[in-house]
């Protein structure tokens, strides 16, 4: 077995990225995964009206608007794990 050189005693640099702000990030993963972004603005608008609809005691709209909340809460979820999912089928 022939000696070769010795190994560099200093590991070698690792490679540096620009610093991402938060500005640039949000725009970047809304970019790679709109519904996201979308399913929780949709939550929000569900819960603020049933909300609004509780205060005014209309408690059957009330309640109409907890359980689109849920919807809109599953389909945020999904959304999620399916962005999630694309992105590790597309790393590979």
């Amino acid at each position: 077995m022939a000696a070769g050189p010795p190994p560099p005693l200093e590991p070698s640099p690792l490679p540096t990225f620009a610093e991402e702000g938060f500005g640039e990030k949000f725009l970047r993963k809304t970019r790679e995964n709109p519904l996201v972004p979308l399913g929780c603005l949709c939550t929000v608008g569900v819960l603020t009206y049933g909300l609004i609809s509780f205060r005014k005691g209309n408690t059957r709209r009330s309640q109409l608007m907890m359980r689109a909340r849920v919807v809109a809460q599953g389909f945020t979820f999904a959304a999620l794990l399916g962005g999630m999912m694309a992105t590790a089928i597309k790393s590979r």
